[in-house]
């Protein structure tokens, strides 16, 4: 037993970084990601020539293939195209790809539960399409968007743990690495599913909550 506090206590300081590192993924996933993911609902939703056929490819085989795999053909990918990038560059753009495909989809399921009646609206004021989509229509969507956008950030603190496969540096990388020189398995990677279990709930409990409370208060649709 004195063992094993020895191994937790010298193993802290990585625990704490790859925590860190793995917020932090998360975090940069869903800031690219969002936005990515609105501009491919955009394309798809008014059908721009060319870019909608690729914005549905594009969606069709991120949310298709295994992120595992993702994450090796933008590693390899790059490499074999003479690019170099650092890793934290790489493990942002796997999950930033990633992400905006669910979003995409998620924005576009709200952007049809907004009634009719709110484009007639922005058209009575005298807004273009791109106006009403911008002003009334999507940020009533981002609200209702709210439990899926917070479902793919609680999938991103997962997800970051695929980098480790491509050497990026977050909890799953750490981890492994405590565990080929204490050779005790199941005590780290217990303890890495409650550090992830524990991000999701104080994700779920200390922002989510409040953050879908502002947006029903702040976007109430017209009567």
């Amino acid at each position: 037993m004195a063992d094993l506090f020895a191994a937790l206590a010298d193993s802290g300081n990585l625990i704490l970084l790859g925590t860190l590192y793995t917020v932090l993924y998360a975090i940069l996933g869903m800031m690219f990601g969002l936005p990515l993911g609105m501009l491919v609902t955009f394309i798809r939703h008014e059908r721009v020539p060319v870019l909608a056929a690729v914005a549905n490819v594009y969606v069709s085989f991120m949310r298709s293939t295994p992120q595992l795999i993702q994450a090796f053909l933008v590693y390899f990918g790059l490499g074999a195209a003479g690019v170099e990038l650092p890793l934290i560059v790489i493990g942002t753009l796997v999950l930033t790809a990633n992400a905006g495909a669910y979003l995409s989809e998620t924005m576009r399921g709200a952007m049809e539960g907004v009634s009719a009646g709110q484009w007639s609206a922005g058209y009575s004021l005298g807004l273009t399409r791109f106006q009403t989509i911008c002003h009334i229509v999507m940020p009533q969507a981002l609200r209702l968007a709210i439990p899926g956008i917070s479902n793919t950030l609680i999938s991103l603190f997962k997800d970051t743990s695929v980098l480790s496969v491509i050497t990026v540096a977050e909890l799953m990388k750490y981890t492994g690495d405590i565990i080929s020189v204490t050779f005790r398995p199941f005590t780290f990677y217990l303890l890495a599913a409650g550090i992830y279990w524990t991000l999701c709930l104080l994700y779920e409990y200390g922002i989510h909550r409040r953050v879908e409370a502002r947006f029903k208060k702040a976007y109430r649709p017209a009567q």
